[in-house]
């Protein structure tokens, strides 16, 4: 049996749309259906991270909304990978049961939009309620990424967790505090934080350098400009974008810039050894009272 030319495959449906569309349900035995939780199907070139939030909403009453994890993603910010739909509901009798799906209750008034046709919690809300899941670099991470994304100021996102009655505002705060703006991908931020976490001196981000004229140069994600040290990730990019930063570098270091090249086999593997090369540079460089590495950050990085 043929579906209808108007029956919308780009979305999930459900036996009820099928019947309604004079289908027999018959159909979903294809191979190219695939169900998405239960009762909810789609076609398989609609099966993606969007669909699948919004069959976990279809799931629930009109009033349901994507919160935590779902929500970010369909914000765009990053968090760690996670098997679970999230869903927001504001009366115990509204939550469904799911083996793929976590619904949290609340009484509380809450800050709801719209992406993508779908009601989700706003960035701002999605960060404090996240407090309770992620830990501190991932979330300064998804903080780093909201602020630039949203175009917000990192301390409207403190005073937001500051006024917030949240559960979770406070842990929030602590992370928010440590947001910076201009910060332009999730490794930049784990690297800034691994310094800071150590006790070492923050460096300033996306810090740019101009030519006599005021024209743009380059611009340099983590840096130390007193001292002219620069702290870079390297994520192998393609090879034509390695032969701009080996200039840009080679450039740099003859007008008396170092370089600290992190890859992610130094932050993941041997973070112990990164933060011993910033320390090491900065006194180096000639950077006052350089204190000694403070063990704090072993908590938060996973070695």
């Amino acid at each position: 049996m043929q579906l209808p030319n108007d029956f919308d495959l780009g979305t999930p449906f459900t036996r009820d749309d099928l019947k309604r569309a004079g289908v027999s349900v018959a159909v979903l035995r294809r191979r190219e259906f695939r169900q998405l939780f239960r009762g909810i199907w789609a076609h398989e070139d609609a099966v993606c991270q969007t669909n699948r939030i919004r069959a976990a909403l279809m799931l629930h009453p009109e009033s349901a909304v994507a919160c935590r994890f779902s929500a970010a993603r369909l914000h765009g910010l990053p968090v760690p990978e996670h098997a679970f739909e999230h869903i927001l509901v504001f009366d115990e009798a509204d939550r469904r049961p799911h083996p793929l799906i976590k619904s949290h209750v609340t009484q509380r008034q809450r800050r709801v939009t719209t992406v993508q046709g779908l009601r989700v919690t706003d960035p701002v809300e999605t960060f404090i309620d996240l407090a309770g899941s992620l830990g501190l670099i991932d979330m300064v991470v998804l903080g780093d990424a909201l602020v630039k994304r949203f175009r917000m100021a990192p301390s409207a996102l403190v005073a937001a967790c500051e006024r917030s009655t949240a559960y979770y505002a406070g842990a929030a705060l602590v992370a928010a505090l440590l947001v910076r703006a201009g910060v332009d991908s999730p490794m930049e931020s784990r690297i800034r934080l691994l310094i800071v976490l150590a006790g070492l001196p923050e460096p300033k981000v996306n810090v740019i350098l101009r030519f006599e004229d005021g024209a743009w140069r380059f611009r340099l994600d983590l840096c130390y400009p007193e001292v002219k040290l620069v702290v870079e990730y390297d994520g192998r990019h393609h090879e034509s974008r390695r032969d701009e930063d080996l200039a840009r570098r080679a450039e740099l270091t003859e007008e008396g810039y170092e370089f600290v090249v992190v890859t992610a086999d130094g932050y993941f593997t041997t973070p112990e050894l990164t933060i011993e090369r910033v320390r090491e540079a900065l006194v180096r460089r000639g950077w006052p009272a350089v204190p000694d590495v403070d063990d704090a950050w072993r908590q938060h990085v996973l070695v």
